[in-house]
């Protein structure tokens, strides 16, 4: 009996070897969006005033299928470590019972394109700000994570001030001086390019542990290479660039303006990538308007890891009173 379940075990592996575990896993998550009422849609994007866009330009968002005016509007933008559905996927189905979800994938990222030569912060808001406006919807909240923090601050500060109502920033660094900004990368000791795009197996492993308090203790590296395979490798040589501007300009605009949107901000006490004193900075920054909430046993990566404490925080923030159960 043993030796058979061992032969079973050793086949079962074999063949997960040779199946693209990280399309079926990335099929499911795509099934739950559907299942909440989301579909995909891709935006091409015309010029607009407020900056540059291309005609190749092209902005992959899930919207709903049905706009209601009952509820408000929020505009989920992921990090650097995924695309969309991979960073929100414990999000919608909370979420989407109390407002209308539009959740963008960044340009370069899932299936959002662009010819463009830019890689700052600015044009990724103007993209999303372009896309949500020839969506038709003229108010909206934003909910920005990491790197989607930064994209998320300067829609609120300067490219849709009028659009944006309120903003929940989820443990973005966009506050942090460029001394800092160093101190992080040196800290690192290698490239942080081969960290946040990586290439091999043991890469993703370090950007998992970077990110998450309890990481997976199982991360085969058959797996991880699907995942690489998957997430990546497509316009791996665009992300680098968006990155290199990052480490070298930040949120792009100095010094960096105090919002005028109230402005919810939520970090991980354990995180690895800002640590939690980035968020005391940028709350003291921000001021009243600003308020600050730290959740417990997460890390960078507090969205997947806590849920349901985010979830429950971004509702109590954005929902008139009257609205919450």
């Amino acid at each position: 009996m043993v030796a058979v379940g061992v032969t079973f075990s050793a086949r079962l592996l074999r063949l997960l070897r040779r199946v693209s575990i990280a399309y079926f896993h990335d099929l499911l998550v795509s099934l739950c969006f559907l299942y909440n009422h989301l579909i995909p849609r891709t935006i091409h994007l015309f010029s607009s005033s407020k900056g540059p866009t291309s005609d190749l330009t092209s902005v992959h968002i899930w919207t709903p299928l049905l706009h209601r005016r009952s509820k408000p509007s929020v505009v989920l933008i992921h990090g650097f470590g995924g695309d969309a559905k991979w960073q929100w996927r414990t999000q919608i189905g909370a979420l989407s019972r109390s407002f209308n979800l539009y959740i963008p994938d960044l340009i370069f990222f899932g299936n959002s394109r662009s010819d463009s030569p830019n890689r700052s912060v600015r044009f990724q808001a103007q993209c999303i700000a372009q896309a949500m406006k020839q969506l038709g919807v003229k108010r909206y909240n934003v909910v920005g994570i990491s790197y989607g923090g930064f994209v998320a601050y300067r829609m609120g500060s300067d490219v849709a001030t009028e659009e944006v109502e309120k903003i929940v920033l989820l443990t973005s660094g966009v506050g942090m001086s460029e001394e800092r900004m160093r101190e992080l990368v040196q800290r690192e000791g290698r490239d942080v390019r081969d960290i946040l795009c990586p290439k091999n197996p043991e890469d993703l492993r370090l950007l998992v542990r970077r990110s998450m308090y309890r990481p997976p203790v199982w991360m085969p590296d058959f797996y991880l290479r699907d995942f690489i395979k998957a997430k990546y490798m497509d316009n791996r040589k665009e992300r680098i660039e968006l990155l290199e501007d990052l480490l070298k300009h930040g949120a792009g605009v100095s010094p960096l303006p105090v919002l005028s949107q109230e402005t919810l901000l939520l970090w991980g006490d354990h995180d690895q990538v800002f640590p939690v004193d980035f968020g005391h900075d940028l709350h003291r920054h921000l001021g009243k308007i600003s308020s600050l909430e730290i959740i417990k046993d997460a890390g960078h990566a507090l969205q997947l890891e806590q849920p349901q404490q985010v979830n429950r925080h971004i509702r109590h923030f954005l929902l008139p009173p009257h609205h919450i159960k």
